[in-house]
């Protein structure tokens, strides 16, 4: 796939009179979002824990950085395409998993699934997903699988034994949200979109779930229903030792989201986990915590030979990537870009995203003397004075 082509054909389309629908600079849909999108939807991505100091050091981390262009390197072909835990990608761009889409666009989890296997993207289905992972695999092609792990271990191995049965081939934890954090855009608004039955159909289709609350979920149990999603969703009392029951339960690579500290990274190693993705959840969880970016590079150099390190958290741009790229990640995962991308213009939203994302990064490497991803390390870039 020649990843730049996305710009000839912008180009083009210019000569007939025609125009983007979206923006190119994805740093710009925020604000559509803002002006399209109901309040509640829009405070829902958006938003981050407390004063969201945490989500805007994840955007400051990135200019810390400067890229140094190499002038001569012959870059005339090109191939950014990798293959991360068995998966073989056109680009390291992963779809992050991001819950509740339907709030955003009708079509949901199901429009980025069919976005994203137009291209040959994986996408990272949430356990707080609108759609139930089964209808999502039907319309994706590579997919990994996003568990919230709950406090039921019946129903956390039932929801990860589906996974494996619907074709996922790595399980992606999340370990820091155990609890929601203190939103005040949610919360000035009183909305949560899951007591509203908005991202728990995974759980409500689960037969260990509806053995708890009698059978299927319908208006007369629904109560019943909510109730035991919110004692199940997170599970606090989680250690590192319960790392080998999971990995009793799933064939394939587990990768831990949420990791910020060396510490972490070497625990998770010695666990036998496959990979960890670097991680503050957008700046969801913890107000005031460090960038993500700013604790990728110490981890990086800790464990990056010895377990697949990706990246999360401030991505919103090609050069974006290629800058986490050289600090030590495979790849990265996008969230907020292709929400927006999807509550602004569904399926053809989040191509839009990915398409630009991935053309900027081809157009970046390259500029900068880069012609593959083994020629991007750390001498791609300086410290900001």
């Amino acid at each position: 796939m020649d990843l730049a082509d996305f710009q000839n054909e912008i180009y083009l389309s210019g000569l007939g009179g025609a125009v983007p629908d979206l923006p190119t600079d994805l740093h710009r849909l925020e604000e559509l979002a803002a002006a399209r999108l109901t309040p509640q939807a829009h405070g829902y991505v958006a938003g981050a824990a407390g004063a969201e100091r945490t989500a805007d050091a994840n955007l400051a981390a990135f200019d810390q950085w400067r890229i140094v262009p190499r002038m001569l390197r012959d870059v005339a072909e090109r191939d950014f395409s990798t293959t991360v835990l068995g998966t073989e990608m056109p680009a390291p761009v992963i779809i992050g998993p991001v819950g509740v889409l339907r709030i955003l666009h009708p079509d949901g989890e199901l429009a980025v699934a069919r976005a994203a296997k137009a291209l040959g993207v994986t996408v990272t289905l949430s356990t707080a997903a609108s759609t139930t992972l089964e209808e999502v695999a039907a319309e994706a092609g590579p997919r990994w699988y996003q568990l919230y792990w709950p406090k039921d271990r019946e129903l956390a191995a039932s929801l990860v034994h589906r996974a494996a049965e619907a074709g996922y081939t790595a399980l992606v934890v999340t370990l820091d949200t155990f609890a929601m954090a203190w939103r005040p855009r949610d919360l000035d608004r009183a909305y949560l979109p899951f007591l509203r039955g908005i991202g728990v159909q995974n759980y409500w289709s689960d037969p260990v779930f509806q053995k708890a609350v009698g059978g299927p979920v319908t208006d007369a149990n629904r109560d019943l229903a909510l109730l035991h999603w919110v004692a199940n969703f997170g599970n606090p009392s989680l250690t590192w030792d319960d790392l080998a029951w999971l990995r009793r339960q799933w064939d394939g690579p587990i990768v831990l989201k949420g990791i910020q500290h060396v510490d972490d990274a070497r625990r998770a190693v010695d666990a036998g986990m496959d990979g960890i993705v670097v991680s503050n959840h957008g700046g969801r969880q913890v107000d005031g915590a460090i960038a993500s970016l700013d604790a990728l590079p110490a981890i990086a150099s800790e464990v990056g030979a010895l377990t697949t390190v990706l990246f999360d958290s401030g991505i919103r741009s090609g050069a974006d990537v290629a800058k986490a790229l050289a600090l030590g990640a495979k790849a990265v995962l996008i969230g907020r870009p292709y929400a927006y991308g999807l509550g602004l213009a569904g399926e053809d939203g989040v191509r839009h995203v990915l398409r630009s994302l991935m053309a900027e990064l081809d157009l970046t490497l390259a500029l900068a003397g880069r012609s593959t991803l083994a020629d991007v390390g750390p001498d791609l870039l300086s410290r900001r004075p």
